[in-house]
């Protein structure tokens, strides 16, 4: 049994199809922010190989980034699990040291972190500027966790 809500369930096809993962997530989540509108607002975290078959994601992400409740629009946090062969990279605040296009892309996609997120960041020893975006790039399963639970900590718990 579930403790958790799930609004879709995962399933592994041919590509990646992010466009459209995009336009299901803008969806559910412009359905949320009605409902919910005196809450934070919602964070979506894509990961991703990064390289989506069907279009350009960005403008997909920009119109979710336009979602808001009271407290703030919606945030679009980024997981690149990449190919390329590089050292990982956490919350960049340009997109100057990243390795290839997909990466360039996909840092344009994420949303800069809230305030109160660079301060958990920060108490997390993790390299973070008031710019940084939810980006990292070919993080190990540990550091992922990490960036999962900087971008989920309740407000309140700062």
């Amino acid at each position: 049994m579930r403790r958790y809500p799930v609004w879709i369930e995962p399933v592994g096809e041919n590509g990646t199809p992010m466009c459209r993962a995009l336009r299901t997530a803008y969806t559910l989540l412009e359905d949320w922010v009605r409902q919910h509108p005196d809450s934070f607002p919602p964070i979506l975290i894509n990961i991703t190989d990064g390289q989506p078959t069907d279009g350009d994601p960005i403008p997909e992400a920009q119109r979710i980034q336009q979602l808001a409740t009271k407290d703030g629009y919606v945030l679009v946090f980024n997981v690149h699990i990449s190919e390329t062969k590089a050292a990982p990279i956490y919350y960049p605040d340009n997109e100057s040291s990243l390795p290839d296009d997909y990466a360039r892309m996909l840092f344009r996609m994420s949303s800069v972190l809230p305030p109160h997120m660079v301060q958990a960041a920060q108490q997390e020893k993790m390299p973070v500027t008031p710019a940084s975006r939810g980006f990292v790039f070919n993080a190990n399963m540990n550091d992922v966790i990490r960036f999962m639970n900087i971008g989920t900590r309740p407000k309140n718990l700062r």
